[in-house]
């Protein structure tokens, strides 16, 4: 029997356990055409692209959440609680936040920091750190040391505001020593954790904070290769 629901319709193709979610859905069409073999699209519905195939030898899927928490919010929680999904991995831009990074630098979120209202839905009496899951950013470690990429793994911001009013909000948490800031990852943690799967963000950096320094749409789209290769390497 077809699972889908009113934003995924698999036409009875098989969602792997394991998948990367860039944002981009272009992004998603980019790494099934260049990095995966039997390659068959899941999804198209909103354009959101979805693919599956496999990447030496072994099953994987790929597929576009869009920008923001509520959109890999809903993508995530579909995946994992109506197609079955065990590991996902983002892979995204990110903007870096500290000196030391430069554009085209790798980073693994070790925590996601938020200003989001997201886990507000949990009910819990405190404040919930959510964070990446061990043996996904373990094994994605490994897989970078062995191919002599160098990473940054550490606290990154997931901010629901783009342009912050208030200028000087972001060096509070840059005081705080977060490396990054993105648009997804704690949302993608917090679905995570209360499914009991797991889930990792690599990150590649686009644009500086504090140089003003940036990519082109186009790079982000088609070149950000290292994050990608690490990320496949994690497929069961």
């Amino acid at each position: 029997m077809e699972k889908f629901t009113a934003h995924i319709k698999s036409e009875n193709i098989k969602i792997a356990e394991t998948i990367l979610l860039p944002g981009d859905p272009l992004r998603a069409k980019y790494i099934a055409d260049n990095y995966l073999e039997d390659v068959v699209q899941f999804n198209a519905v909103r354009n959101m692209f979805g693919y599956t195939g496999k990447y030496k030898g072994k099953e994987i899927s790929v597929m576009g959440t869009g920008m923001g928490m509520p959109s890999i919010g809903i993508y995530s929680w579909e995946l994992i609680n109506v197609f079955g999904v065990k590991n996902l991995i983002r892979v995204g831009s990110c903007g870096a936040m500290q000196e030391g990074l430069e554009l085209y630098d790798i980073i693994f979120g070790l925590g996601a920091c938020t200003n989001s209202n997201y886990a507000s839905q949990y009910d819990i009496p405190g404040t919930y750190a959510p964070i990446a899951s061990w043996n996904l950013l373990e094994k994605a470690k490994k897989v970078a040391d062995e191919k002599n990429i160098e990473v940054h793994i550490g606290n990154i911001l997931s901010t629901d505001i783009f342009y912050n009013d208030n200028p000087d909000a972001i060096k509070k948490w840059i005081n705080m020593g977060v490396l990054a800031v993105e648009m997804e990852a704690a949302a993608l943690y917090m679905n995570a954790a209360r499914a009991g799967v797991n889930a990792l963000s690599i990150l590649t950096v686009s644009d500086h904070i504090l140089t003003m320094e940036e990519t082109t749409p186009e790079e982000r789209q088609n070149s950000f290769t290292k994050m990608m290769e690490i990320a496949l390497e994690l497929a069961e």
